[in-house]
């Protein structure tokens, strides 16, 4: 058996007056997944534990199969497993966006209009992290380069006791209202302000600025946490697996987990990506002898967070094109048998712009055990609320792997 998990980042949403009452699952024009819903079970899933902050830290733990309020340990230092750093036990990771800033005066008076800065490319961050390590770097601290506008600061022997706030939380609200707090925090806090001063003028921002584009003019920092410890993947589902993903926390998961974790040229993390490469990818994961592949897509999630309702829709559109459909289409022609999950890890609604804990719809299909076909089951909340209903998504995976 073969199992392919797809993770439309936010998908889950809300109900739109402008789509007419409907959530953009509704709205999008999803055949595949729907034809595979029609024979398949569909229902909602609660990814997000009570007293759990609704990010994808938490939300793709559950998904995969573990229960965040044992495994979380934050979402920095998933991240950091992706890019190589090996942390310590007494280090502490934190999530460092590089973001954009508007207004004029003093800092505390900036607004944070864009927590990606335009999803500035990772060839320009790189650069500003550079300028970033030259001016704060030392024993005790070093920054290191992720992907586009997510990256990662390792503090030696640090704390994880402060107060800090996603930048995609706030976003259109004042910078001084969301510093960090706690004890020990004025470090933080001071890079931050200092990042403005050596940031907003250097020659990167300067040619995206003339781009009429974006400028990365601040470092952003959150999402602290020590070394996980997740159990392994095989030892708990007796499979082997991969994860495509084009983001680093998802990446870092899959490596603390034991899985493989595959690289696409050209996978982004926003709307604009190699769908058709992470499909390629996961037919081959699945040729070359794994059992089960979890394909993340970010699209959904950074649409949601820029407010854009259309591109949402789009977005999940290519997905059940150019993602579900290639690769379950191969899967059948290998004559292999399988099973099928989609299932966002979280809500996204557009109306609030952030990450959200109601429940999420799935959809399970499994090719040897078709249902009687039935139209009125799709891919969606509303005919998700009619159907299976779950309390974790670690609970989910446990019935999609069949664990017993």
């Amino acid at each position: 058996m073969k199992y392919l998990i797809v993770v439309p980042d936010g998908a889950g949403d809300e109900k739109i007056e402008a789509l007419g009452g409907k959530t953009p699952l509704e709205a999008a024009n999803m055949p595949f997944v729907d034809e595979l819903a029609s024979m398949g079970e569909v229902g909602m899933v609660k990814t997000i534990p009570p007293g759990v902050a609704p990010g994808s830290d938490a939300a793709n733990l559950s998904v995969m199969g573990y229960d965040p309020s044992i495994y979380l340990t934050g979402r920095s230092p998933l991240e950091a497993a992706s890019i190589g750093i090996d942390m310590s036990d007494t280090d502490v990771a934190f999530r460092t966006n590089v973001v954009t800033l508007s207004g004029s005066g003093a800092y505390e008076d900036l607004t944070v209009e864009d927590h990606s800065a335009g999803e500035i490319t990772t060839e320009e961050a790189d650069q500003l992290l550079q300028a970033v390590n030259e001016a704060f770097a030392d024993d005790k601290i070093k920054f290191y380069t992720g992907v586009s506008y997510r990256h990662c600061m390792i503090v030696h022997n640090g704390s994880t006791d402060y107060e800090l706030t996603p930048p995609h939380d706030i976003l259109g609200q004042r910078v001084g209202d969301h510093l960090p707090k706690g004890d020990g925090s004025e470090f933080i806090t001071d890079m931050m302000r200092k990042s403005y001063d050596i940031l907003k003028d250097h020659p990167v921002n300067k040619a995206r600025v003339a781009k009429e584009l974006n400028p990365a003019n601040s470092i952003w920092i959150w999402g602290q946490g020590k070394k996980p410890q997740l159990s392994s993947f095989y030892d708990k589902y007796h499979i082997t697996g991969t994860a495509i993903s084009a983001v680093d926390l998802i990446k870092g998961i899959a490596i603390c987990a034991g899985l493989n974790s595959v690289d696409v040229d050209g996978a982004t993390g926003t709307i604009k990506t190699n769908y058709e490469g992470k499909a390629e990818a996961a037919i081959r994961e699945f040729r070359d002898g794994k059992d089960f592949v979890y394909v993340h897509l970010e699209g959904p999630d950074e649409c949601s967070h820029q407010g854009d309702m259309n591109g949402k829709i789009t977005c999940l559109e290519d997905i059940d094109k150019k993602i579900m459909k290639p690769i379950v289409e191969a899967l059948r022609a290998d004559g292999e048998d399988f099973r099928v999950l989609e299932v966002p890890d979280h809500r996204t609604p557009i109306a609030i712009r952030t990450h959200s804990t109601p429940p999420v719809p799935f959809v399970i299909y499994d090719s040897t055990k078709e249902q009687a076909k039935d139209t009125t089951r799709k891919f969606n909340e509303r005919s998700g609320e009619k159907g299976s209903y779950f309390d974790s998504g670690y609970s989910l995976a446990d019935h999609f792997f069949e664990r017993k």
